[in-house]
């Protein structure tokens, strides 16, 4: 009863601690233009709000925005179909455990920007080359999340259905995979974001098409105030990615006990 008189005197919501904190760090941002020796260097905000303007009117920011998001989800896709029927071949079958344990563990801790050089060599500054590199980026961690998913399945409910009558399919269908969907969930979600760094990677250094060339070609002609726009945008992108990313996440998995728990 205290906690809620409390609560009642005080009735702050949680968007508006968000809202103060950006309005904060627009402010620090604006002080420390006015530090800097000239204003190229650090753009004020209503600099770089201009340049936001001027490129939202632009027909080419848009086509760039969806090339970036089709790359970003395209090679999401691609990741969780292959990751996930990888995990779940690791996490059932100790002989496909054995046979891959080395090679993911080796493959785990290799930076997806490390073998950029070579998907460039191979498929150019291309889409299919940010696919590529999303793929790769994000396909690891979902299989690893998936087997450990597997594996923590309880084995009596497994037994159980065994002695059921059930069929491995059915196992797997009906037991293993709603068993470890939460932590199949949270791998989705984890990568969703990732994607996105992923595919800027691949255009500033890479030359995908998307914003990250955009971004590479702004600071080639030293558009400092486009460069923070984009900058931005992609925070603004990656908001929306992670938001969807996670409500996706809570409704599809709605009926999971450990998903009715946070409602």
């Amino acid at each position: 009863m205290k906690s809620t008189s409390r609560a009642g005197a005080f009735p702050v919501k949680p968007v508006l601690y968000g809202a103060l904190g950006i309005v904060l760090l627009l402010a620090l941002w604006q002080w420390g233009s006015t530090q800097v020796s000239t204003v190229e260097a650090l753009p004020s905000v209503p600099i770089v709000w201009a340049a936001l303007m001027d490129l939202v009117v632009q027909g080419s920011f848009w086509i760039e925005v969806l090339q970036t998001l089709g790359i970003a989800l395209l090679g999401w896709a691609i990741a969780a179909v292959l990751g996930v029927a990888l995990g779940v071949l690791v996490g059932t079958s100790k002989y496909v455990h054995a046979a891959t344990r080395v090679v993911l563990e080796f493959l785990r801790p290799i930076p997806a920007i490390v073998i950029l050089p070579l998907a460039i060599m191979v498929l150019g500054p291309t889409a299919e080359m940010g696919i590529f590199l999303v793929v790769f980026g994000v396909m690891l961690p979902i299989t690893a999340q998936t087997a450990a998913g597997v594996e923590a399945v309880d084995p009596v409910m497994r037994n159980t259905a065994r002695s059921f009558g059930m069929s491995q399919g059915e196992i797997l269908w009906r037991v293993v995979l709603p068993g470890s969907s939460p932590y199949i969930g949270t791998a989705m979600r984890v990568a969703a974001p990732v994607t996105l760094i992923m595919t800027v990677v691949a255009g500033m250094l890479g030359g995908a098409p998307g914003i990250g060339k955009s971004l590479t070609v702004a600071q080639y002609a030293g558009r400092n105030d486009d460069i923070f726009a984009y900058v931005l945008v992609l925070g603004v992108l990656g908001l929306i990615v992670q938001s969807l990313s996670g409500r996706a996440e809570r409704t599809i998995l709605h009926w999971h006990s450990a998903y009715r728990k946070e409602g």
